[in-house]
């Protein structure tokens, strides 16, 4: 197989090319911010909206980017048809650059930002976990709020959810949910969470602390569209323990059942059929549109 090819600085180069400054900022101080694109069939699905993002994520932390929204994508575009990827993740990242080691970011116009684009395969969870469901716990780290850092913006700084990965992984699960400050379910590390309780559909609001996730927006569109009532709104551990259904959506993770939380099964400890019904439902929409 031929070496994957990425995007850095303006140059297509082999992966074991692909190098970044010690300097960069996006390293010393995770000042920066990514975005990750699933690519089926060799397009880009939602392109318009990940890109979209990821300019809101630059003008929140006041970054100038180089590049136009058009731009990005041919980049995106030509790494797919080199890498010939028929299936797979875009992973786009932008950092203020390289400088010096202070904190203070240099004069606008002395940034010259970092761009990386990668394009790959990705699994996020392993094809059985989509057939017989996945197991959850509640993580023992808060979620941030929101009057910290925004998780609109999907800022280089993950260390909060790589120790909850790595706390869910030493308890034999696959993910792990966050609790905010007062003990409302927010989000997974990599995923939004929808709970269902007599055939009605709960996910929490954005005000909670969560991501506003492109696929979340999508599978609450397709559930309405089914049918469904859709409920964004707060609710707790409790809630979750209850539920007779439990789903996450992600880029990577698409839709994946939960089975247990914690230890609780939740249901009958099978992918319930609503579940599967939204995981059909999201196939068919890839299919239409890619």
């Amino acid at each position: 197989m031929d070496e994957l090819i990425v995007y850095v600085n303006g140059k297509y180069v082999k992966k074991s090319d692909a190098t970044i400054s010690v300097f960069d900022r996006g390293l010393l101080y995770g000042d920066g911010f990514f975005e990750g694109i699933r690519i089926y069939n060799g397009k880009i699905f939602m392109g318009n909206e990940h890109i979209d993002r990821f300019f809101d994520a630059a003008k929140y932390t006041m970054m100038i980017l180089k590049h136009t929204k058009e731009e990005l994508i041919e980049i995106i575009n030509e790494l797919i048809k080199i890498n010939n990827i028929k299936d797979g993740y875009i992973r786009l990242i932008a950092t203020r650059g390289s400088y010096n080691l202070g904190i203070t970011p240099p004069d606008d116009e002395l940034i010259n930002p970092t761009l990386v684009c990668i394009a790959s395969n990705i699994s996020m969870y392993k094809k059985e976990f989509y057939e017989l469901g996945i197991n959850v716990i509640f993580s023992s780290f808060i979620r941030m709020s929101p009057s910290m850092l925004d998780p609109q913006c999907k800022s280089l700084n993950y260390m909060l959810n790589v120790l909850a990965k790595i706390e869910a992984s030493k308890r034999n699960a696959q993910e792990a949910i966050f609790l905010n400050n007062v003990g409302v379910v927010t989000e997974c590390t990599g995923d939004n969470i929808f709970i269902i309780k007599d055939n009605k559909v709960y996910t929490p609001p954005i005000h909670v602390g969560i991501l506003n996730g492109i696929t979340r927006i999508l599978v609450i569109k397709l559930l309405r569209e089914l049918g469904y009532e859709v409920y964004e709104q707060e609710f707790t551990r409790f809630n979750v323990y209850s539920a007779d259904e439990c789903f996450l959506t992600g880029t990577a993770a698409e839709v994946v059942g939960v089975v247990s939380v914690d230890d609780r099964t939740i249901g009958d400890g099978k992918v319930g059929i609503n579940t599967k019904r939204i995981m059909e439902e999201f196939k068919k929409y890839i299919n239409k549109v890619c």
